[in-house]
């Protein structure tokens, strides 16, 4: 049995009394690739935004690799990488200068931060813009430096939510790549995605959130057997969304 790194318990999240999360339960084990699905709106960010410690639960309770987010959120922050969308990056700074700067906050050593930001750069292709200003790069460069600021502190858990949207079909396979090399180095990885053909790929276990409750959670296979007739992901969360 893994250990288990993610915890979720009766965990509700409210904005201005409005419920956004209901009644969570989970557990995510060391290694394990956990892909949370439902349509634009159901939780499923606020979900991942309270596992990365930027928000805190209204109730309940989460653990971060024995670390209560409330109680101790600092501790919790190191075993984890977060990539959104959403999070800006500093358009004056280089990708090489944002990385560090995130390396500097979690007190990475210096030459481990070299080895360990020459191997992303590398793996990334991100050598031919590491030293330009990050707003004149492309969208495509700036997801690349999200995702090189978000590992490069080597975290037990990796959270990605919709990493690849709006990206070339190029950019998306390398960071499709790096994701499933996190998986084969045994992370904890959490990820939501709107592509099918990525939760299909990638996933181990698959959790479905819809208005705000969590309405599926098992294996992989458990989930296609909600469905066998249909060799579509998409027919069938519709279907599960769609049950009475």
């Amino acid at each position: 049995m893994s250990h288990t790194l993610v915890t979720f318990k009766n965990v509700c999240k409210n904005f201005e009394k409005i419920p956004a999360v209901k009644d969570i339960n989970f557990d995510i084990g060391k290694g394990e690739f956990l892909a949370i699905m439902g349509p634009s709106g159901c939780g499923k960010t606020t979900t991942l935004r309270m596992i990365s410690t930027m928000i805190s639960p209204t109730s309940g309770s989460i653990q971060i690799n024995g670390n209560d987010v409330l109680v101790d959120g600092r501790s919790a922050r190191k075993s984890i990488g977060f990539m959104t969308n959403q999070t800006a990056l500093y358009d004056r700074l280089s990708p090489y200068e944002m990385v560090k700067y995130f390396a500097d906050l979690n007190s990475m050593d210096k030459t481990v931060f070299n080895h360990r930001c020459k191997e992303i750069f590398d793996r990334l292709d991100m050598n031919s813009f590491a030293n330009k200003r990050i707003g004149t790069l492309s969208s495509g460069m700036k997801q690349k430096t999200s995702i090189a600021r978000t590992i490069i502190h080597n975290p037990d858990i990796i959270v990605f939510d919709e990493p690849t949207t709006g990206l070339d079909v190029m950019t998306s396979r390398s960071i499709i790549e790096l994701i499933r090399s996190s998986k084969e180095e045994e992370k904890t990885i959490i990820f939501s995605s709107h592509r099918m053909e990525e939760v299909q790929s990638l996933a181990d276990d698959i959790g479905v959130i819809y208005n705000g409750k969590l309405i599926f959670s098992g294996t992989k296979n458990d989930f296609e057997g909600l469905n066998p007739d249909s060799q579509s992901y998409d027919d069938t969360l519709i279907n599960l969304i769609d049950k009475p």
